[in-house]
């Protein structure tokens, strides 16, 4: 103690009740410091999931429930799922080989029995067939030159007509000025985009070939790939407005910031459906950004618990909706210190997805009625313990956390049992963004505002293709041809969920 003459007696006061006053402050000051002690524990232990790993959302399995299944709201028996006999022995899956693809060139090498060996044996060969066995191979990526040869006439008039010189026109470009193709563009958006392969690596692979690319042409490609496909960006979000619902979620991007020679924290948001997923890059996490990029969208928007969304919702014509993937991370990170209190909600929540799993492949209208049936009752029981739970709980302990955090979400908790199209959760948007965290430990940082905006463009299209089982390198190639030779009333056909391939 800092001061230890005030354990000596004659400093000790001698009446009982000025004694017991005193205890009586030390134990509600030992009781609040054991408090911020257990809070500061929390905060502690999930620091290494949220710095070196991902986030577990297991509860322990041997942590026994408060309740009962069956004691909570049954659903009704006659949309209970049939039940199946379980076999009584579980076999082994077969792990037959897949075939090799057949679009995929063939390279063919015969090997044949030798000469000497078949006259040693002797008799007259006929051959009747071949054995064909299979390898997957691979050869290192090559860069090549493309080479048009345009030949050059000189045309004489016999009318004694000046002669003409004529060669025929270039076929529209992209990229006119640029020494670079279509295909090698492609090639550097995947392999940074997808791939998550960092331009200064970018340029490694390339001198291997026998090609010295600065990384600064590299990045001037991305932003001019950038500029050429902004139309079709633009086109896509005007979709994406007209959806009726759609959802969000945003990441951090280190953004470096040469005019204060440091690195600040930019933003990086998604915007999706199911056709499409869009990124919008910006300088900081203001509410204002959403505002202005769904501006004219009227339905319903799936996002996480961040104030900035709020703005959205005063009008009423953007309804918001709620993770429950969220809520339940809530409960499992309180699971140290309140361990009964959370596995019961996460329990609770479990029930929740059980009907989901279910209404997986209903229509929207089947999967709303199931919810309503079902759904809706363990959502009654629920909200009626939380209630009750508040009042036993601290507010600042992680449960009180969890506890409050859902009860203030709880009419945007309640809004996917209304309607079939919506989802119980933001997990797509969730997984949407993680890319860019995965990217952020090859990136570094973005280099620029603009860098960051030519980021959130090219990503539109990569990712799009991805949902909808494209290559992305066939469809940037492709459409880079296409594009300057398309109309703008026919641009909509150059879109990913609207593109078809053609040869170029």
């Amino acid at each position: 103690m800092d001061n230890p003459s005030i354990l000596a007696d004659a400093s000790l006061p001698q009446d009982l009740a000025t004694c017991h006053g005193m205890i009586r402050e030390l134990l509600a000051a030992h009781i609040q410091l054991q408090k911020r002690t257990e809070q500061l524990e929390h905060r502690l232990d999930l620091l290494p999931k949220r710095v070196y790993g991902p986030k577990s959302d297991r509860i322990h399995p041997d942590q026994p429930s408060l309740f009962d299944e069956a004691d909570l709201p049954q659903p009704a028996p006659a949309l209970e799922p049939p039940r199946t006999e379980e076999p009584t022995k579980n076999r082994k899956k077969g792990h037959g080989r897949k075939a090799l693809p057949g679009n995929l060139r063939r390279e063919t090498t015969e090997i044949d029995i030798p000469q000497a060996e078949k006259w040693a044996i002797g008799g007259n060969w006929v051959r009747i067939g071949e054995e064909i066995s299979e390898k997957l191979d691979y050869k290192s990526s090559s860069l090549f030159v493309q080479q048009p040869i345009r030949p050059k006439y000189v045309i004489h008039f016999n009318d004694g007509s000046k002669d003409q010189l004529k060669v025929a026109e270039l076929p529209p470009d992209a990229f006119p000025k640029s020494k670079t193709a279509p295909g090698l563009i492609a090639d550097v958006i995947v392999s940074k985009l997808v791939d998550h392969l960092p331009l200064y690596r970018q340029e490694q692979r390339y001198a291997r070939q026998g090609v010295e690319i600065a990384r600064s042409t590299l990045c001037g490609w991305l932003a001019d790939t950038a500029e050429v496909l902004h139309p079709l960006y633009q086109l896509m979000k005007a979709d994406l407005i007209l959806a009726p619902n759609l959802h969000t979620d945003d990441t951090t991007v280190p953004v470096q910031d040469d005019q204060l020679d440091r690195r600040r924290t930019g933003r990086l948001w998604t915007y999706l459906d199911d056709r499409m997923i869009l990124y919008e890059s910006t300088p900081n996490h203001y509410g204002e950004w959403p505002a202005a990029f769904l501006k004219g969208f009227q339905g319903y928007l799936q996002c996480d618990a961040f104030s900035g969304y709020n703005q959205l919702f005063t009008s009423g014509t953007i309804i918001e909706v709620a993770c429950w993937a969220h809520t339940r991370r809530k409960f499992v990170e309180a699971e140290k210190t309140a361990a009964a209190w959370a596995h019961e909600a996460v329990a609770r929540i479990k029930l929740l997805y059980a009907i989901e799993d279910r209404a997986k492949g209903l229509t929207a209208p089947a999967r709303a009625e199931l919810r309503q049936t079902e759904a809706k009752l363990i959502l009654e029981s629920f909200g009626t313990w939380l209630e009750k739970l508040q009042k036993e709980v601290l507010p600042k302990s992680p449960i009180g956390e969890a506890v409050g955090y859902e009860l203030n979400q709880w009419k945007a908790l309640n809004v996917y049992i209304t309607d079939g199209r919506l989802s119980i959760d933001n997990n797509v948007a969730e997984r949407a963004i993680k890319p860019y965290a995965i990217g952020r430990r090859n990136w570094l940082f973005f280099g620029s505002d603009n860098g960051g905006r030519t980021l959130a463009i090219l990503s539109s299209f990569t990712a799009t293709c991805l949902i909808h089982e494209i290559n992305p390198w066939e469809y940037l190639r492709n459409v880079l041809i296409r594009l300057p030779i398309t109309p703008n009333e026919q641009l909509r056909k150059l879109l990913p969920y609207n593109w078809e391939k053609i040869d170029s």
